[in-house]
């Protein structure tokens, strides 16, 4: 199945964030049109969602309104049914931090500490009041953040040398080398045009297609560990996953990586793009 223009578009805007943190410059594409906060998220089935164990928010990482609804919907969430089990988990930050997300929730650290502990400024450099008022949120409210992200020195090392290049401490924060699968050709084939389009600007630090596609697939495999891991120790928690669509929107992102890591037949997800 080939991406249709305007989701081709869409895959390159929010996969090219994927090489941010290994050298590539970034050009999203904000998609969404303006609509009325309170209709897009009544629009989303708020009563649907609350059954599942994880919901995906697909946003454009630059857009505004995304980040507003993924806090309207996560407040319905937690406050609708009395949630106490609500977590939420973040692309935006790489799991070595976990601890700092830890203590942040636990008003240990300021958001301004928060901020510069976890390297946001280099490690993801969006604006960070898009993202501010949902932490605060889960800090009020004592709702977990999970870090998700793979460390981009990680990264940056499968780009340049291969994912076979990694060892010792390279391994702790990434799953084992036998669940990183890197055999879907629909996948590899969007990536090339991706890695192309660089080889042809002269831009980046990968030289080598096989290497600039495992980087992407290690991302995504990495979160969906995180995400796996989390469901796996509290089987009753609900978790949001605030990430970039392009890690949601197709048979090979995410979500299908998490599934084939949960063998429990009642688990459900949802994946709603924002």
């Amino acid at each position: 199945m080939n991406l249709k223009f305007p989701t081709l578009i869409n895959f390159f805007s929010i996969v090219s964030i994927g090489f941010l943190l290994i050298g590539y410059p970034q050009q999203l594409t904000t998609l969404a049109a303006r609509v009325d906060l309170d209709s897009s998220v009544m629009a989303i089935d708020i009563e649907q969602l609350q059954s599942q164990n994880v919901i995906y928010l697909g946003e454009n990482h630059d857009n505004s309104e995304h980040h507003d609804r993924q806090l309207a919907i996560i407040k319905k969430l937690h406050s609708d049914s009395n949630n106490n089990e609500l977590a939420i988990a973040l692309e935006m930050f790489q799991r070595p931090f976990q601890p700092i997300l830890d203590r942040y929730i636990a008003q240990e650290i300021s958001e301004v500490q928060l901020k510069q502990q976890t390297e946001y400024d280099t490690r993801w450099g969006f604006d960070w009041d898009f993202y501010a008022p949902i932490l605060r949120y889960a800090r009020q409210q004592q709702i977990p953040l999970i870090a998700l992200n793979t460390p981009a020195e990680i990264t940056n090392k499968v780009a340049q040398t291969g994912i076979d290049s990694l060892k010792d401490d390279d391994l702790r924060y990434i799953p084992p080398r036998n669940e990183i699968k890197l055999d879907n050709l629909e996948y590899k084939q969007n990536i090339e045009k991706i890695y192309l389009q660089h080889v042809e600007n002269g831009r980046g630090n990968s030289q080598d297609l096989d290497n600039f596609f495992a980087a992407q697939v290690l991302w995504d495999e990495t979160m969906a560990e995180a995400i796996a891991l989390h469901y796996q120790n509290y089987p009753k928690s609900q978790l949001v996953v605030l990430v970039g669509k392009a890690h949601v929107m197709n048979d090979y992102a995410i979500p299908d990586r998490v599934k084939r890591r949960i063998k429990d037949k009642s688990f459900q997800d949802a994946v709603r793009l924002l």
